[in-house]
């Protein structure tokens, strides 16, 4: 079974998406009650450092959910692949709303950390302009009504902004900044082991809910485009779809 085929694809993510979405909902609980009810106050943060497992999962997602979108373009460019395209267009949405999530958690955690909800800083300058691209992304497709047009006009845009990805991630390295280095690295992790599986355990949750979310709008965007073919009419008059 090809996945690159739209009727195999439409099933497939049919049947997955509800185990996708049942286990993040399970771990977004299992996360919630032990990052707001179970973790420690922090010694120098108190309990506005609770924000983190909101903030950091986001941010991760949002990043991620870019790379993928861009390397999707890639090979829809490279191999004339519609699934690929499809999957980009539908990553689109979830990556916006993963930054935006970022960059609202993030004022709000900047308020009691640094007196102030917002800063011209490079990790969230850095953000700010992905929360663009990805909405940039979002407005040149929904410009242009030839769908094979929109594919390649977006998939520029989103190949040429991957790069503002390690810009993100190296800020904190590369630059003087108000934002906190990494919490995580090679070297091992700076919190407490509650607070880091904690963390963990809100990324997974974050990176189901958005696979699941992207195969969903995956699905919209066959149907959508694939209408007028036979499979998705038997499928309508057979209560499938």
């Amino acid at each position: 079974m090809s996945l690159s085929d739209p009727q195999n694809f439409y099933r497939l993510a049919g049947k997955v998406i509800p185990w996708i979405l049942g286990l993040a909902l399970v771990l977004f609980v299992v996360g919630f009650y032990l990052g707001f009810f179970v973790c420690p106050v922090d010694a120098r943060q108190g309990n506005s450092y609770r924000i983190i497992f909101i903030h950091v999962s986001a941010a991760w997602l949002s990043m991620l959910l870019y790379v993928l979108m861009a390397v999707f373009s890639a090979i829809g460019l490279w191999r004339n692949n519609r699934i690929c395209f499809m999957l980009a267009q539908a990553m689109a949405p979830t990556g916006a709303l993963m930054a935006f999530i970022a960059l609202f958690s993030g004022a709000f955690w900047g308020r009691p950390t640094w007196g102030t909800y917002w800063v011209w800083d490079a990790r969230l300058t850095s953000e700010l302009i992905l929360f663009f691209l990805y909405l940039g992304f979002i407005a040149l497709h929904s410009a242009i009504d030839d769908k094979r047009r929109a594919d390649r006009a977006a998939s520029v845009i989103s190949i040429v902004g991957v790069i503002n990805v390690p810009i993100i991630y190296f800020s904190v390295q590369w630059w003087n900044t108000l934002h906190q280095g990494a919490s995580i690295t090679s070297r091992g992790s700076s919190i407490a082991p509650i607070m880091l599986y904690t963390l963990l355990i809100m990324v997974v949750a974050g990176m189901c809910y958005g696979a699941g979310m992207v195969l969903a709008r995956t699905r919209s965007i066959i149907l959508e485009r694939e209408r007028r073919e036979n499979w998705t009419k038997e499928a309508a008059l057979e209560g499938k779809l």
